[in-house]
């Protein structure tokens, strides 16, 4: 159950690509919470003079990184998706650094009275680390279907690449029991997911 706050509440946010996850963190931003995005911070992570880089061209190579001094996204989705050990090295690489940054913000968030703190993170479930240091998981869900369609419409990928990646991620049976609530957001529209945001951010007191 999830418990009521009293002071700083720690939720994990997850969900499988295209579920409308980033959608729900921002709607909760709207209503006061802070927002800890895993995804936005490995990208920080990996931008030219990013703290990962040194690590990724010494593990994997100078090819994988761009022109600008960047990691060439591409060309490591492409690896990590035929090579899952390379997955693991990476994640090795990035997760720890992304960890640490997180904490610290949440922290300065925490400092600033903010009263839910919101950890957007899509690999929670199969993570070791994050379901210790959360009080409560919110899971957004939907059909796969719906999920490749999404991602087809917003993204520059095709339906094997989108399937490899779902593939790669925890199934939603496991989100979903690894969830102490799940928000369905499959042929909603926004004023109705609003309203299941509503809901729960009303339970941490928002």
């Amino acid at each position: 159950m999830i418990r009521a706050p009293t002071s700083s509440v720690r939720l994990g946010l997850t969900g499988g690509i295209g579920s409308g996850k980033s959608t729900v963190g921002r709607l909760l931003v709207n209503r006061g919470a802070a927002l800890l995005d895993a995804d936005e911070i490995a990208r920080e992570m990996t931008q030219p003079g990013g703290l990962a880089m040194p690590s990724i061209v010494q593990t994997f190579g100078p090819e994988y990184m761009d022109a600008s001094g960047a990691l060439d996204r591409p060309r490591m989705r492409d690896l990590a998706f035929s090579r899952p050990a390379s997955r693991k090295q990476l994640e090795a690489i990035v997760h720890p650094l992304v960890a640490q940054c997180t904490e610290h913000r949440a922290r300065a968030a925490e400092t600033q009275g903010r009263r839910l703190l919101v950890f957007d993170i899509p690999l929670l479930v199969e993570s070791g680390h994050w379901p210790r240091q959360l009080d409560a998981v919110v899971v957004v869900d939907c059909r796969i279907e719906t999920q490749i369609n999404r991602v087809m419409a917003r993204n520059a990928l095709d339906r094997k690449t989108i399937e490899g990646i779902i593939a790669a991620q925890s199934s939603r049976s496991d989100r979903r029991r690894a969830a102490d609530a799940v928000l369905y957001n499959d042929l909603l529209s926004l004023d109705a997911l609003q309203s299941q945001v509503d809901a729960l951010a009303t339970r941490f007191g928002l």
